[in-house]
């Protein structure tokens, strides 16, 4: 047996009627409950949540515009189509002002049952998708993004329409975009929701160590090694695995990481056999695959396994008032953190941030908002309280009105004669001598160690706080051991 078209609540009190109408709506395949009052009616609607209401405009406790009334003013969306045995236009009118779809003059044959009733359920459902459609091109928030830009909707659809599939997604765009939180969103709206999401960056382990990260390692694999160890790889059996920054990946490892994706077996380090695992791969790096491969620094064919569907996500600067809802959402979320009042922001401080281009994108905006939190209290965020920064670049951006040009100096009568001085004027001593300008790398070096000491030796949360790459950081210590 098919499945009901639709499913049609009769409020009607006249039995005859009654089941005449059941049995034309059974005939034309709806499923079909009925009441004889207006509180039944109103009842069974909200409870059965039908996709169209026949209602009989004469019912015995109160009137059929009254049980629409009361319909609409329960949210029902279900099509109201007015039965009446007064075809008047009046009554027709009246019925499309309390929100009937369409009516019917009894009596009714089943032709005539069937172009109503088809007719209201393709608008409802019409009216549905549209609803739909236009609640996906604003939707502000997404799976942990924050944003309602166009950039951000195809950005939000192109990860629902990849998450269901078994491909191998490649996320670019610049540091700080939020590539870290695609990939979650692509696990969460995936299949393997229920599995691990185990995220590995590349660019922070150091390459003597990343066949060990991915792959694991037996026990006395290397120095060091005291016990066996699942590597990334196996944690994310059933799940999704994240190598972030793939592009600092080396050469001899890309060949490795080609084997697993086209086998789905590995090898820990020191074992003798391989091992299976059931993963499904997401890459992400800020630079060009592209011109990687032509430079000869990524392989060409692990560039084609995992660059199956690009998900590229735009800079702050291109996301338009999304800075805006970003940087509130930030305030609000470290204010609770913190104890704060903040509310809002100040005209003033709004168009500071919208100017300021933020190269660091989302993740120099997450600081920012953090920084005003942590150094400032109030009802809202001035423009005075936002980082040195952005204020100077707001200083550029919105230069000081021109002012009258100053007055000319007043004109003084020429000053009487003096007599010479009994002794000549002491010589002026030698300008002093301009201060040392160190090099810039030995400033460089100053910094990275000072963040490393305020951060205890975390590489990433020093480079976090310096708004570089760990990888630079990494490069930085390996060179000076050198």
């Amino acid at each position: 047996m098919s499945e009901p078209r639709g499913r049609i609540l009769l409020v009607e009190d006249t039995p005859t009627q009654a089941e005449v109408a059941k049995a034309l709506l059974a005939d034309l395949g709806h499923e079909v409950r009925h009441a004889a009052t207006g509180a039944d009616g109103l009842a069974q609607a909200m409870e059965w949540q039908p996709d169209a209401v026949l209602v009989d405009l004469q019912l015995p406790d109160f009137s059929g515009f009254d049980l629409m009334r009361k319909l609409r003013a329960e949210g029902t969306e279900a099509a109201l189509i007015v039965i009446t045995a007064n075809g008047s236009v009046n009554a027709a009118v009246e019925a499309m002002r309390e929100g009937a779809m369409d009516f019917i003059v009894k009596p009714y044959g089943k032709a005539r049952l069937k172009v109503t009733l088809d007719n209201a359920l393709e608008k409802r459902a019409l009216k549905a998708e549209l609803v739909a459609v236009k609640n996906q091109l604003h939707r502000g928030r997404f799976f942990g993004f924050v944003g309602a830009s166009p950039p951000m909707q195809a950005v939000y659809k192109t990860i629902e329409s990849v998450a269901p599939s078994r491909a191998n997604v490649f996320i670019t765009g610049e540091s700080g975009t939020g590539k870290e939180l695609a990939a979650e969103a692509i696990h969460k709206a995936s299949p393997r929701a229920k599995g691990p999401f185990v995220a590995l960056n590349c660019a922070a382990i150091p390459k003597d160590l990343l066949e060990s990260e991915i792959f694991g390692h037996v026990k006395g694999a290397f120095t060091g090694a005291t016990d066996n160890r699942a590597g990334a790889a196996k944690q994310a059996e059933g799940g999704t695995l994240f190598l972030d920054e793939i592009g600092e990946m080396p050469l001899e490892m890309q060949v490795k990481l080609l084997r697993f994706l086209q086998t789905g077996s590995f090898q820990p380090v020191g074992a003798t056999r391989p091992e299976k695992a059931d993963v499904r791969i997401v890459s992400a790096t800020n630079r060009d695959p592209l011109a990687e491969v032509e430079a000869g620094r990524f392989r060409e064919d692990l560039y084609y396994r995992l660059y199956v569907v690009p998900v590229e996500l735009p800079p702050l600067r291109e996301r338009g008032e999304d800075v805006l809802l970003i940087a509130r959402h930030f305030l609000a979320s470290f204010g609770r953190e913190e104890g704060r009042r903040f509310r809002g922001f100040s005209r003033e401080a709004e168009a500071v941030i919208v100017r300021y281009p933020w190269p660091g994108n989302v993740r120099q905006l997450q600081n920012a908002m953090r920084n005003v939190v942590v150094l400032h209290d109030g009802d809202v965020v001035e423009a005075a309280m936002l980082p040195p920064a952005l204020l100077h670049t707001a200083r550029r951006s919105f230069p000081t009105p021109a002012t009258a040009p100053p007055a000319p100096p007043p004109v003084l009568a020429a000053p009487e004669p003096q007599p010479a001085p009994l002794l000549e004027a002491a010589p002026l001593p030698a300008p002093l001598a301009p201060p040392a300008i160190e090099p810039l790398a030995v400033v460089e070096k100053r910094m990275i160690l000072a963040a490393l000491d305020q951060t205890g030796q975390d590489v990433p949360r020093a480079a976090a706080l310096l708004e570089v790459n760990p990888s630079t950081i990494y490069r930085k210590l390996a060179a000076w051991r050198a």
